[in-house]
């Protein structure tokens, strides 16, 4: 049974905001380069049969549909959970009986493969199911099976969220591409670390973070 992934994106303007000072003026292009690159990785992945961008911004809605990717507009305009949630009930409009799972859209170095290892763990939970960010503190992904809400509870400390909330978490060891989203620059060389996707790498061949403090 294949996914129905979706994403959400910020206008690119204030998309990445704690990258600001390391990225400077790159930071739009980094944030989507990010998204690109997540999604290009998705649609890639055998599991996954489709993916939808949530997002207002006109740039990243014409890249991301060249991509092959639903684009919609946020028409909630009301936060990243809510963007979510509509997102999924424009997925469910065209399958009904589709798993749903939110996915960030900031996974640069988002390997196919072990996204369809995380798929496959959850649909075979067959119940709401989450993974933690490598931090351990948030979400990278949050899953529902067919007649189940999504019920998205993300930002700041979500991973306890998703628990309260009675998700199950996935805790497959070698996944760290799917784990690794980019909010710091400390973030992002990690993921640099892991091997980014082209749209990322091409921006690093002219741009590079300055050195840690």
């Amino acid at each position: 049974m294949a996914w129905s992934l979706v994403v959400p994106l910020k206008p690119l303007a204030v998309a990445k905001s704690r990258l600001a000072e390391a990225a400077g003026a790159v930071r739009p292009a980094l944030a989507l380069a990010f998204a690109l690159d997540t999604v290009a990785a998705a649609l890639a992945c055998r599991e996954v049969a489709d993916v939808t961008v949530v997002t207002d911004d006109p740039l990243a809605r014409a890249e991301l549909a060249g991509l092959g990717a639903f684009v919609v507009a946020d028409e909630p305009a009301a936060g990243l959970n809510a963007a979510l949630r509509y997102g999924a009930g424009r997925v469910r409009e065209r399958r009904p009986y589709a798993p749903v799972a939110a996915l960030n859209g900031d996974l640069p170095a988002l390997r196919p493969a072990e996204l369809s290892e995380v798929l496959r763990e959850a649909l075979s939970a067959q119940e709401r199911a989450f993974l933690g960010d490598a931090a351990g503190l948030g979400t990278t992904l949050l899953a529902a099976p067919p007649h189940q809400p999504l019920s998205p509870a993300f930002g700041g400390l979500s991973r306890a969220r998703h628990l309260a909330s009675g998700a199950r978490e996935i805790t497959l060891p070698a996944v760290p591409s799917v784990r690794q989203d980019v909010d710091t620059p400390e973030d992002l060389r990690t993921a640099l670390a892991l091997g980014v996707g082209p749209r990322t790498a091409a921006l690093f061949a002219v741009f590079s973070l300055p050195d840690r403090a």
